[in-house]
C-alpha cells in the first residue's frame, strides 16, 4: 500500500521509488491575490490554473458574498469585478483554514465604508491578526480582534483612508499586500519598506492592472509605493505552486531510484529558496526555466548532508517541515535558524515540526527560535503522526513515510490536506505506478 486515507486518516507505506512527472496545483499565493485583485478591477477577468484547495475556494466564496459575480466553466474562472459592485455581506465571511486570504480581505475591506465581520476554523481563530490590523488602523480603518493579538473573528470598516510609510517588523507577503490593498483606495501615497524581500506576487500583479506604483530594490531590501488606482481587469495563468512541488521534490532527493519532474512552476526567487537549500544539501536538482519566470525542476536521489538553513532564505518557512525531514535523512546536524515565526502557522509548526521528526524516527530539538535536526542513517517508519490541523505538517509526514527503511506511517488529520493539495495521496500512487 503507497498511500490510502480514509477521512481523517491516511496510512502510507515505505519504500517504491517515486518517478515521472507531476503538475501540482496551482499557486496558492496567487490565486488568492488574482481573485480579490480581479474583484476590484472594473469589468470580468479571466483566471486559470486556480488552486483547487478549500483555502482558494473560501476567497472566492468571499467575493461571492460581498456581491461579485464569478462564473467557473472546466476549469476557467471569470470574475466580474467593481468597485461600485462591493457590498456588506448577510453573513460573516468564513475563511476556513487560509489565513491568507483572511489577511489580505482586511486590506480590501479597510477601504470600505461598511462593516464586515470574517472568521475561521478553530485553528484559524488561534492566529493573530494584530499585525496586519496595526498598519491598517494607521490608515484609518478600524479592525476588532479578540484579546491582544486581536485573532479571529475580526471586525474591520473603513473607507477615507489616507497613506502611511511602513516598515513591517517581521518578513510578511501577507502583511505587505494588506497594506498595499488598502492603499489602493488610501489619500496620498502608500510606502511599504521590506528589509527582507517576501513575494512580490501582488506588486506584480497590481503593476500588470495598471496600478499607480513604483518598485525600487536596492541593498536595504524592497520598496514598495502606491497611490489610489483603478484596475483594470485581466487574464492570469495561474502557474504551478512550489510550495506543493517541495514534498515531491524532496522525495525524490530521499527515496532510492526516484526521479521527480514538476512542470510549470513560478520560479520567482522568492518562492524557491527551498530548492537552494536543497542543492547546498547535495541534492541533484536540474532547473529548466522558460518564459515568463516559470520552468520545471527535477531532482533525483542523492546523498545530503547537514547545512544551515537562515530564515530569509525562505521567508514564509513554509517548505521547513519538508526541509525537516530531509535533514532527518542527511548526514550530521541541520540547524533551521530564527524560525520562531513557526509557532503563528497553521498549528505550532515549529513543534509540530520537532514532533514530526521525532515519530519517524529521527532526532530534533527546539533551541530557543530554532530548530535542530540531526541526521540518522535511516527512517525507521512506523508509527502515528498527528497532523494536528496543518497541511504541511501532513504531507511532510507522507514525504518522511515514503523515505522510512520500512513499515507504515498512519497520519491523523489527514483531512487538513484538503485546503491545499486534495489530490495528493493519489499523486504519491501514481510517481510509485500505483495508480
Amino acid at each position: 500500500m503507497s498511500g490510502a486515507g480514509t477521512g481523517g486518516v491516511a496510512h502510507v507505506a515505505a519504500g517504491g521509488a517515486l518517478r515521472g512527472s507531476v503538475r501540482v496545483p496551482g499557486d496558492k499565493s496567487i490565486s488568492h491575490r488574482a481573485l480579490l485583485l480581479s474583484a476590484l478591477a472594473e469589468g470580468p477577468s479571466v483566471l486559470t490554473g486556480l488552486s483547487t484547495g478549500d483555502d482558494v475556494r473560501r476567497t472566492l466564496d468571499a467575493i461571492r458574498q460581498l456581491g461579485i459575480d464569478v462564473d467557473t466553466d472546466h476549469g476557467v474562472t471569470t470574475v466580474h469585478g467593481g468597485r461600485a459592485r462591493l457590498r456588506r455581506p448577510d453573513r460573516p465571511l468564513d475563511l476556513g483554514n487560509s489565513g491568507t486570504g483572511m489577511r489580505l480581505l482586511l486590506g480590501l475591506l479597510a477601504t470600505m465604508a461598511f462593516e464586515v465581520v470574517l472568521t475561521g476554523d478553530a485553528s484559524l481563530r488561534t492566529r493573530p491578526m494584530d499585525r496586519v490590523a496595526e498598519p491598517l488602523e494607521r490608515m484609518g480603518a478600524r479592525v476588532v480582534g479578540s484579546g491582544p493579538r486581536r485573532n479571529p473573528p475580526v471586525t474591520v470598516s473603513g473607507g477615507q483612508l489616507r497613506g502611511i510609510e511602513y516598515t513591517p517588523p517581521m518578513a510578511s507577503a501577507q502583511v505587505k499586500s494588506a497594506v498595499l490593498l488598502a492603499g489602493l483606495d488610501a489619500s496620498g501615497e502608500t510606502v511599504v519598506h521590506e528589509p527582507v524581500r517576501t513575494r512580490a506576487h501582488t506588486e506584480e500583479m497590481l503593476e500588470a492592472m495598471g496600478a499607480d506604483l513604483a518598485v525600487t530594490v536596492d541593498s536595504r531590501g524592497r520598496t514598495v509605493r502606491i497611490r489610489r488606482s483603478t484596475l483594470r481587469p485581466t487574464a492570469v495563468a495561474v502557474p504551478g505552486d512550489p510550495s506543493q512541488a517541495a514534498f515531491w521534490l524532496v522525495a525524490a532527493a530521499l527515496v532510492d531510484g526516484s526521479a521527480v519532474t514538476a512542470d510549470g512552476l513560478t520560479l520567482a526567487d522568492e518562492r524557491t529558496g527551498y530548492l537552494a537549500v536543497l542543492r547546498r544539501m547535495g541534492a541533484d536538482i536540474e532547473i529548466d526555466e522558460g518564459a515568463g519566470g516559470q520552468g520545471s525542476v527535477t531532482v533525483r536521489t542523492s546523498t545530503l548532508r547537514a547545512t544551515t538553513v537562515r530564515a530569509e532564505e525562505i521567508p514564509s518557512l513554509d517548505e521547513v517541515p519538508v526541509l525537516a525531514v530531509a535533514a532527518a535523512c542527511a548526514e550530521g546536524e541541520t540547524r533551521f535558524c530564527d524560525v520562531g515565526e513557526l509557532r503563528l502557522k497553521e498549528s505550532d509548526r515549529l513543534a509540530g515540526t520537532a514532533t514530526l521528526v521525532t515519530a519517524l524516527g529521527g532526532e530534533a530539538r527546539i533551541d530557543g527560535d530554532d530548530l535542530v535536526v540531526v541526521g540518522v542513517p535511516a527512517l525507521q517508519g512506523g508509527g502515528t503522526v498527528d497532523a494536528a490541523g496543518d497541511h504541511r505538517i501532513a504531507m511532510a509526514a507522507a514525504v518522511g513515510a515514503a523515505a522510512a527503511r520500512r513499515g507504515i506511517v498512519t497520519v491523523t488529520g489527514w483531512d487538513t490536506v484538503a485546503t491545499s493539495y486534495p489530490g495528493f495521496l493519489e499523486e504519491l500512487a501514481r510517481l510509485r505506478g500505483a495508480g
